[in-house]
């Protein structure tokens, strides 16, 4: 009889070990977040590289390189705009630029990677107002500005990355992989190189908060909190926090469908994703 209560016992604690591990695992899952399609605009941009989502103007700027050169002075590059129902209002809303990548915004102007300077737009204008040259560069990638209107900025195939400031740039980092994204956030900034992404410390060092994302590191916008998501440009997207854990968002690189420099708006959680050769911009909601 003590036999049959002692395996009775014992079943009941098994399956009460599963069932918790289960509901861990559900927990677990129920906090990594998912994308679902809102929309995708029509194909009239022109290899559209970057997007930034303007909160003020409720549209996007998508920085259209117009060629299948990234890095060619050619001219053909220009910025579009495109309306939060995914409606192109114009797909090249300003022209006259090169390879034009990552955007940012400060004061009424939007601020433009483009090959070997800042091309500075006034958005109220539409037009360009100037250019900041970084003495050097060739292949300017990404931009982020902090609230008091410093530009940092990465270049791509001189493998650095700078601080602009009254527009004298100064080195930050060199010798880096493939540096691309940079996110200046809640007074610290972030970092994508190679496959991973690092903090940049104060004293210009690098920290590693995770890696082994392969495919090209695009760009990073912040969720909340501690967790963001990152782009790669073949066509994967990520969803990290801080604490080093990542998981794998979305891959459509079978599809052949790049994912670029993403854009996002954090009230609606909408993700908004250029795919470069098919010309277009994905907007996808984050649940």
């Amino acid at each position: 009889m003590k036999l049959f209560l002692l395996m009775g016992v014992l079943f009941l604690a098994a399956c009460g070990g599963s069932s918790d591990k289960k509901t861990t695992e559900q927990a677990d899952s129920a906090k990594t977040p998912e994308l679902v399609l809102k929309w995708e605009s029509d194909s009239s941009l022109k290899v559209p590289e970057s997007v930034l989502f303007d909160k003020a103007a409720q549209v996007l700027y998508v920085s259209n390189i117009d060629g299948t050169n990234p890095w060619e002075a050619d001219g053909k590059g220009s910025i579009g705009k495109v309306g939060l129902d995914g409606k192109v209002i114009a797909a090249e809303w300003v022209s006259g630029l090169h390879g034009p990548k990552g955007m940012g915004m400060f004061n009424g102007k939007l601020y433009v990677a483009d090959l070997g300077n800042i091309v500075v737009i006034d958005i109220a204008a539409g037009k360009i107002e100037k250019s900041i040259p970084v003495e050097g560069a060739t292949g300017l990638n990404d931009i982020s500005i902090d609230p008091s209107g410093v530009i940092y900025i990465t270049e791509y195939l001189a493998k650095k990355l700078y601080k602009v400031e009254n527009e004298k740039a100064e080195l930050i980092a060199e010798n880096l992989t493939q540096p691309n994204g940079v996110l200046y956030h809640n007074n610290e900034l972030f970092l994508l190189d190679g496959t991973g992404m690092f903090k940049v410390n104060t004293d210009k060092s690098l920290t590693k908060i995770t890696d082994g994302m392969e495919g090209g590191l695009d760009g990073i916008e912040n969720i909340e909190g501690n967790n963001f998501i990152i782009s790669c440009w073949e066509g994967v997207l990520w969803h990290v926090n801080t604490d080093g854990t990542k998981h794998l968002l979305m891959d459509t690189r079978a599809e052949k469908r790049n994912t670029a420099d993403i854009g996002f708006d954090p009230e609606t959680k909408t993700v908004y994703v250029p795919t470069f050769f098919r010309n277009t911009v994905v907007a996808y909601e984050l649940r």
